[in-house]
This record gives C-alpha cells, structure tokens and sequence, in this order.
C-alpha cells in the first residue's frame, strides 16, 4: 500500500546452519525448504484474502485472515535454491526462480529442470540471474580492473573462505559456486568473459562479466 503495488518479495531459506543456529533455526537443509513451503501456503492464501485454516507439521492456523490486503492482487515471491527441495519450492510457490551466474550450459540445465518441475504442476516461472558486471573503455581494462580485485587476497584467506563454503555451509548453490574454480586462482575464468575471482573469498554470486564499453 506504501509502494502503490510495487512491493517484490526474495525468499531466503538459508545456507549457513552455524548462523541459522544462531537465530533458533535447527532444522536440517531439506526440512527447511518444507518449513518454507508451509509459510509460504499460510501466506498465499492470507495476502489473497482468504480465510485460512492450516494445519502442517510445522504450523498451525486457525481462521487466519488480514485486514489490510496489498494493493496488488499479491506481491510476488522471488526465490533461488538449486537443490531440489529448493525447486520443488519455486514449482510450487514462487513466481520468478532466481540463480547466480555459472557457465551457460549449468544455467540452462538448472532452468530446464525448474520448468519441468513447474509445468508438472501446471505452472509457468519467470527466471531472473545474478551477475555483476566490470565495464572499462578496453577489454584489457575491464580484466585488469578484475584482478585489482583480489589483488590483496591472500592463499591462506581463499583457504578458509573455501572450507567454510564447503564444509560449513550446506547450500547447494554456493558449493556451485565453489566449485567452479576449486579456489585456484588459475580456474577464475569459467566461460568466455565469465569471471568468477570473487568467488574465492566471498559467499553468495561470485562470477562477474568482464566486458569492454561499447562506443
């Protein structure tokens, strides 16, 4: 009502048990995609104006209604997990399924998978991808610019960043992202122009576009 409408929605279920810990979440990884999905039905059916009754192994509602509804007819939910609890999710629920950027044959995998899940449910999804990008005048520019980057990266921090993605963390995604360039320094460029150095050190979407401007 704030935003006449304009309100978009990214659900996170988490990656990281040692932080979800922190904040009272113990349930293992898959479990907390099915959390997800009951939150996410109570929700729906709320925000669309319905009366709700619900009773799952993780909530229960009783005549649950709002007073104030959206202005539109329900913001929409955008969602990322590259597991497979995380796509049943998006199949079901979510509205535009969201990944980080990865070589374009793996994107084009993940996405197809999601959309078959999808159309067996009789639902179309929207798709949306991470990227960032590193624009200088010169392609020389732009890649010289991506290794200033990590230019004071140090092995013993791509060292602990990796251990912590891969055995700390259970998101499927980010062990993707791991994985791309095994934290070697000389597996940063993962497709044509598709740099993923950030990635050493840093959670989350590592691969950059490394591009020229374009008079």
């Amino acid at each position: 009502r704030l935003s006449n409408g304009r309100l978009l929605l990214n659900v996170v279920v988490g990656g990281n048990p040692t932080e979800l810990a922190g904040d009272g979440v113990f349930l293992p990884h898959d479990e907390r995609y099915a959390q997800a999905h009951e939150f996410l039905t109570i929700w729906r059916g709320l925000v669309s104006g319905e009366r709700v009754n619900f009773n799952g192994k993780y909530y229960r509602v009783e005549n649950g209604r709002l007073d104030l509804l959206p202005h539109q007819e329900r913001p929409p939910l955008y969602f990322g997990g590259s597991s497979d609890a995380g796509q049943d999710l998006a199949a079901d629920l979510v509205d535009m399924y969201l990944t980080w950027g990865e070589p374009p044959a793996q994107v084009a995998e993940k996405l197809a998978a999601a959309r078959a899940k999808a159309a067996r449910r009789g639902r179309k999804l929207r798709f949306g991808i991470r990227l960032h990008f590193i624009v200088r005048e010169t392609e020389d520019e732009a890649w010289r610019a991506a290794d200033r980057l990590i230019s004071h990266v140090t092995d013993a921090q791509i060292e602990n960043a990796q251990a912590r993605f891969l055995n700390q963390m259970d998101s499927v995604g980010q062990r993707r992202m791991a994985e791309l360039h095994g934290g070697r320094r000389d597996r940063l460029v993962v497709s044509p122009n598709l740099w993923a150095g950030v990635g050493l050190v840093r959670g989350g979407a590592g691969p950059q576009i490394g591009r020229h401007h374009q008079p």
